[in-house]
């Protein structure tokens, strides 16, 4: 819709939304009941309005009462590595299907180097991100930027670095606020 008055590039941040789960991650359904109090049949009902949502859209969101949450931030390491290459999108929307419609554990090392592979990613260097580390003090100095500028939950989009368009909008919403934020420079 903008194509014409505006180059718009997506950065994928970190956000953990479990970060104190160990290995392994957690059902959801108990990581739910826990943390906001919700009945089997509010995460049931959830669920199902996520699933219906995201087949509109053509996302397959297989949650399950079997499905888990998982400690991100080594797919978080990963994602920060792959924008170096300009290969973050390609990670992150392979990381959202093998969570959201494959069920896979995210905190698996093997999982998550057979997604780096299935991206066309270097697993040996991925490899070494993971065991190295390397890259876990910039996701934890990214996720405190972003909790200090308000971020709170997932998804948010920054425009700029200071316009903030909270949870999922649609396409004529975005179009909008981004049109808004083109006035105003085109002003400034």
């Amino acid at each position: 819709m903008l194509a014409d008055r505006a180059d718009i590039a997506v950065r994928w941040h970190p956000f953990q939304l479990a970060p104190g789960l160990g290995e392994g991650g957690q059902a959801v359904s108990d990581y739910m009941r826990e943390r906001y109090g919700a009945t089997p049949e509010q995460g049931r009902g959830n669920r199902a309005r996520i699933k219906d949502i995201g087949q509109s859209l053509g996302i397959d969101f297989r949650h399950s009462e079997e499905s888990r949450i998982y400690n991100s931030h080594k797919a978080h390491q990963l994602l920060t590595w792959a924008a170096e290459s300009g290969r973050q999108t390609a990670l992150k929307l392979a990381l959202f299907k093998a969570y959201f419609t494959d069920q896979l554990a995210i905190d698996d090392d093997e999982v998550l180097l057979d997604i780096v592979e299935q991206t066309g990613l270097d697993a040996d260097e991925a490899e070494d991100v993971l065991s190295s580390g390397r890259y876990a003090d910039a996701v934890d100095a990214e996720v405190s930027y972003w909790q200090d500028q308000n971020v709170t939950g997932v998804p948010a989009f920054v425009v700029n670095g200071k316009y903030m368009i909270p949870g999922a909008q649609d396409a004529e919403t975005f179009a909008q606020v981004l049109g808004r934020v083109l006035e105003r420079q085109e002003r400034d």
